[in-house]
């Protein structure tokens, strides 16, 4: 009897999930599913508490809703990513297992272990099928005509964009009930609890049910109006489904595939909400590929090469007061507030708030990168890495250095009453809106101390300190 063996990673989902559809086809298959959590290698990448608890919730729902399907979820705890091949190995002799199924991951560390993987498996003759799950298209399918890896985003959206014109999206159910299960005899009940810090958080709902419903409200009502609220912080104006792509609740098959079902001429109309949201799955689809393209942004390295020269101030004291929202500019402060207190922070104020780390205080993007995968229930290393080195003006596609934010002003643009910063500022809840952005402004004139830092930086001052140090670095290259 054939028996396959479904590796659950951030696929934690029965709906259109390849390896597990594609484990289940064979209707007399045994079919078991295992997950390793670990702990070491999570501590490495700077893996959150919250994304770790909201990992570990939707394990539990996993687990549930294999049950149900008779495929028994065996769980595992190793430091490593490679100390999961010998575990594998082993469960593949005690169970007899014929065939492994995995969807891939793109970053550097997990594709040199699925790598050594697949050489191991072939050894004991073990069949390998691996998918490329979590994103629309595999990376190399996008390339220039010398069949090279785009270094900028329209282009890239606009050859993705003829792909789709010419193909249809196609989502896989969920797997039918087994007739046959090694349930009573292996199956644990519960998963037991990780071994890594875990904190709650109640920004974005437990189970896979719950996230379609999600996806599938925010289509219907509200991605008309996704181009004029996306970036106005205060009101719920983006999908808010990051988490769930992430940990992999929701395939970007299934946004498509339902954002094309309510408004199925979409790509025709570049200016619409619905497209605007395209744009922003394409985006994501960019980074990933970029990460298989050129495996040194796995490695905490800059896209562009003479960006290594740049000499950062790195104040240790700034680096503080930015992380704990005490700078002094409102709404970089609300923003990191915002983080710190839910986890999550809008994707506008992602760029705000590393503008300022980067070019206001002159901090190495990198220290901001991994103190927001440290605390993202979204972290995505590609995402991440790609939205840092946007600000920093270190990767692909870049601002141009010399584009430098001005907080104050980003802040009345998009968040000119100031709600937001109130939410998460109660300090300055008296302050006029006229003067929400520049509070002690207002407190000097009505002769009244706030209980609110003055700002940490002059931003003219910090802005001709930060080209020169570009380009100084630039000249040098």
């Amino acid at each position: 009897m054939a028996v396959h063996l479904v590796w659950f990673r951030n696929d934690l989902r029965i709906n259109d999930n390849m390896a597990l559809y594609h484990a289940c086809t064979d209707p007399n298959a045994l079919v078991i599913a295992v997950y390793f959590a670990t702990p070491k290698q999570w501590h490495k990448h700077n893996l959150s508490a919250r994304q770790a608890w909201f990992i570990y919730q939707h394990l539990q729902s996993l687990n549930d809703q294999l049950s149900e399907l008779n495929i028994p979820l065996i769980y595992k705890e190793v430091a490593l990513f490679e100390d999961s091949i010998p575990v594998v190995l082993s469960l593949c002799q005690q169970y007899k297992v014929t065939d492994v199924y995995f969807n891939r991951q793109y970053e550097f560390n997990e594709q040199q272990r699925d790598n050594n993987l697949k050489n191991q498996l072939s050894l004991y003759n073990i069949c390998c099928h691996h998918y490329d799950d979590s994103v629309l298209l595999p990376p190399g399918k996008v390339v220039t005509s010398s069949g090279n890896m785009y270094q900028v985003f329209t282009p890239f959206r606009r050859r993705y964009q003829k792909y789709f014109l010419q193909h249809s999206i196609t989502v896989l159910p969920k797997p039918n009930k087994r007739c046959q299960s090694l349930l009573s005899e292996h199956h644990a009940k519960q998963i037991r609890s990780f071994n890594y810090p875990m904190l709650s958080s109640t920004f974005f709902a437990i189970g896979e049910k719950q996230a379609i419903n999600l996806l599938d409200k925010f289509c219907e009502q509200s991605v008309e109006n996704y181009l004029a609220f996306r970036d106005i912080m205060s009101i719920n104006g983006t999908s808010q489904l990051s988490a769930y792509l992430t940990v992999g609740i929701l395939s970007p098959r299934q946004c498509l595939s339902n954002l094309l079902s309510k408004h199925p001429n979409l790509l025709h109309f570049s200016q619409s909400g619905a497209y605007g949201w395209f744009s922003q799955l394409v985006w994501r689809e960019f980074y990933r590929h970029l990460l298989v393209a050129y495996p040194k942004l796995s490695k905490n390295l800059p896209f562009i090469d003479w960006t290594c020269r740049i000499i950062w101030r790195n104040n240790e004291a700034d680096f503080l007061a930015w992380q704990k929202g005490l700078t002094g500019f409102p709404i970089v402060d609300a923003a990191m507030r915002q983080l710190n207190s839910t986890g999550w922070m809008h994707n506008r104020l992602r760029l705000i708030t590393a503008s300022f780390l980067v070019k206001d205080l002159l901090i190495d993007w990198r220290q901001g990168e991994s103190f927001f995968m440290s605390q993202l229930i979204d972290g995505d290393l590609a995402a991440n890495n790609g939205g840092w080195q946007w600000s920093a003006s270190t990767g692909t596609d870049a601002a141009p250095y010399f584009r430098i934010f001005n907080p104050t002003t980003q802040g009345k643009r998009f968040d000119p009453q100031g709600k937001f910063i109130r939410q998460y500022l109660p300090e300055l809840a008296d302050v006029p809106d006229k003067f929400i952005h520049q509070p002690h402004k207002w407190a000097e004139q009505q002769h009244l101390n706030l209980d609110y830092p003055k700002p940490i930086v002059d931003h003219k001052q910090a802005r001709l300190q930060t080209l020169t140090a570009f380009d100084m670095a630039k000249l040098t290259s």
